[in-house]
C-alpha cells in the first residue's frame, strides 16, 4: 500500500509525516531550528536551516516508509522572503512573517496601489508580515543586495527548488505576498507593475494538489525515497491544516493554537473584507478562497512567558487550570510582536492590566492564555458580522492537544469545539494533497474523506461563558484606550536601539 508524505516548513522546525491511504499515520519526525532577531521587531532566519531541518525528517520518515512513498506535499510558515541571486545562492537571511520593519513600506505600497484597489485585487491591506513591504525594503535598504535578485520564492518553496529544482508555489501560499490577483490566481501584473517588480522573479502559481515537479534523483538516493515521485504545490500553514481537519465547505471553522492563533473559514467565493481587518486567500481547495483572522502571538505568548519563568510548560498550565476564570480580574494583551486582527497594528503591544499584590504565577498564566483566546475572537465577531456561516469548529496546532486551551475555547467563543483524530494539522493536510498528486485519490474532497473527528466534544459551560463575555467587554476597551501609548513606547523603543 502506497504512503504519501507531508512536509512542514515552520517557524520552529520542520515537521514530517507519513500517512497510509486510510488516513492513519504511519511514521512521524520533527527537527528544530533557530530564529534571529538581529534587531527589536526583526525576525529572520537563514533557509539553509530549513533544508537541514527538512532532509533530517524526510530521511527519518523514509527509513520506516522507503519505497512505498507515492508522493510528498508541502506546507509552511507563509509571507516570508527568501531572495535568491542568478545561482540559487540566498543573498541574505530570509525575513519572516512575524517581521515588523517595513511599516514605511506598507505605506509607499497603499500610496502606489490606493488601499481600495488593493484590497479588491489581492484581498489585503499592505500589512508588515506580508513578502511584497519585504522586497520593497530590500530595494530601500539593501540597494546592493536588491540588485542582486533573481528570484523571490516563500519558505517552503525554497525547500521545493532543492527537491525539485523547480521554482513553484501553490495559490494560497502566494496569496500571502500580496501580490496575488486572487481572483484570476495568478499575479497581478498591475500590483507588480506599479511596485516595480519584475514578475520574473516570482514561481509560478499551481492549486495545492497539483504536483509542481518530481524529486530528483540525487536527492532522492541522499534522503532514501524514490526517484521521480511528485512533489504536490501544497499550500501555506493555515489553508494545508484546514485541509488536514476537514475544512473543506461552508459553515466550517479552523481554530488553530500554535506560536500564531488563527481562525480560519472556508469560502467558495471571493469575499474580502472591505475594512481588511480579515485576511481573504485562496484556498489550497482549487478554486476555493477563506477568511482568516490571525493573533501574532498565541502560543508564542506562552512561550514567551514559561521562557520568562524560567518554568516548566506542563506544571505551568496545570497551575493555571485551577484558577477561576477570568484570573481573577487580570487581563493580558497578546500583542508581543504587534497585531494583525483586528488592529492590523505593528507598533501594539503586550500588557496585563489589573494586577494587584494577589495575583501570581498561576493567574498570569491563564490569563495569557485566557488573553490569546480574546484575541481569537475579535475573529469570530468579525466573521459573524460578515454573515459567515460558523456551524463546526475544529481545533488544531499545539492548542489541540491541551485541555485548557480546548476549553478556553469553548467557553470563550461559546460554541462546542471539535478535535480530529490525528491532530498533525499542516503537515497531514500537505500529506492529503499529495495524494491527490500522485493519483491515490481522485480529488481533495476524496483525500479529506479520510479526515476522522474524535469522539469525545469540548462543550462550553454556561456559567464560564457568561464570566468570560464580561471579561471580554472588558477586553475589548484596552487596545483603543493604550494604543497611543503602546506607539510612543515603540518609538521611544526604536529610538534607544539607534533604528
Amino acid at each position: 500500500m502506497s504512503v504519501l508524505v507531508g512536509l512542514d516548513v515552520g517557524t520552529g522546525g520542520a515537521r514530517a509525516v507519513a500517512l497510509a491511504e486510510s488516513g492513519e499515520i504511519v511514521a512521524e519526525a520533527s527537527s528544530a531550528y533557530p530564529l534571529h532577531s538581529p534587531r527589536p521587531g526583526w525576525t529572520e532566519q537563514n533557509p539553509a536551516d530549513w533544508w537541514e531541518g527538512a532532509t533530517e525528517v524526510l530521511e527519518k520518515v523514509a527509513t520506516e516508509t522507503g519505497e512505498r512513498v507515492a508522493g510528498i506535499g508541502l506546507t509552511g510558515q507563509m509571507h516570508g522572503s527568501v531572495f535568491l541571486d542568478a545561482s540559487d545562492r540566498v543573498i541574505r537571511p530570509a525575513l519572516l512573517w512575524n517581521d515588523q520593519r517595513t511599516h514605511r513600506q506598507c505605506e509607499q505600497i497603499t500610496g502606489a496601489v490606493g488601499e481600495e484597489r488593493l484590497i479588491s485585487i489581492a484581498g489585503n491591506p499592505a500589512l508588515t508580515g506580508f513578502q511584497a513591504p519585504k522586497i520593497v525594503w530590500l530595494r530601500d535598504e539593501e540597494p546592493d543586495n536588491f540588485g542582486r535578485i533573481s528570484h523571490v520564492l516563500l519558505p517552503k518553496d525554497y525547500v521545493r527548488l532543492q527537491l525539485t529544482g523547480e521554482y513553484a508555489t501553490d495559490a494560497s501560499d502566494a496569496a500571502g505576498t500580496l501580490l496575488l490577483d486572487m481572483q484570476a490566481r495568478d499575479w497581478s501584473g498591475e500590483i507588480l507593475d506599479a511596485l516595480e517588480i519584475p514578475q520574473g522573479w516570482m514561481p509560478e502559481v499551481y492549486e495545492g494538489p497539483e504536483s509542481t515537479g518530481v524529486l530528483r534523483e540525487g536527492v532522492a538516493e541522499e534522503l532514501g525515497l524514490p526517484p521521480g515521485i511528485p512533489v504536490a504545490a501544497g499550500g501555506g500553514d493555515n489553508a494545508a491544516a484546514a485541509v488536514g481537519t476537514g475544512i473543506v465547505g461552508p459553515g466550517l471553522v479552523n481554530s488553530s493554537v500554535g506560536t500564531s492563533g488563527v481562525l480560519f473559514a472556508h469560502a467558495s467565493d471571493f469575499t474580502p473584507d472591505p475594512s481588511g481587518r480579515l485576511h481573504a486567500f485562496c484556498h489550497a481547495v482549487p478554486g476555493a478562497y477563506h477568511l482568516m483572522g490571525v493573533t501574532l502571538s498565541a502560543g508564542g505568548s506562552l512561550s514567551w512567558w514559561r521562557e520568562a519563568l524560567g518554568g516548566d510548560y506542563d506544571e505551568l498550565v496545570e497551575a493555571a487550570s485551577g484558577v477561576r476564570p477570568g484570573s481573577e480580574g487580570l487581563v493580558f494583551l497578546p500583542y508581543l510582536s504587534g497585531e494583525r486582527t483586528p488592529h492590523l497594528d505593528p507598533k501594539a503591544r503586550g500588557a496585563f492590566f489589573g494586577l494587584t499584590a494577589r495575583h501570581g504565577a498561576e493567574h498570569m498564566t491563564r490569563a495569557v492564555m485566557e488573553g490569546v483566546i480574546f484575541s481569537l475572537r475579535d475573529s469570530l465577531e468579525i466573521m459573524y458580522g460578515l454573515g459567515v456561516p460558523v456551524e463546526d469548529v475544529r481545533a488544531t496546532g499545539g492548542g489541540a492537544r491541551s485541555d485548557l486551551w480546548l476549553q478556553l475555547q469553548a467557553d470563550i467563543y461559546g460554541t462546542p469545539i471539535h478535535r480530529t483524530v490525528a491532530d498533525e494539522g499542516p503537515a497531514f493536510g500537505a500529506a492529503l494533497l499529495a495524494g491527490v498528486a500522485s493519483d491515490t485519490y481522485a480529488d481533495v474532497e476524496e483525500a479529506t474523506s479520510v479526515v476522522r473527528l474524535r469522539e469525545g466534544i469540548t462543550e462550553p459551560d454556561p456559567e464560564r461563558t457568561k464570566i468570560y463575555e464580561e471579561h471580554y467587554e472588558v477586553y475589548c476597551s484596552l487596545y483603543p484606550a493604550t494604543s497611543s501609548a503602546m506607539s510612543r513606547l515603540t518609538d521611544l523603543a526604536a529610538g534607544s536601539t539607534g533604528e
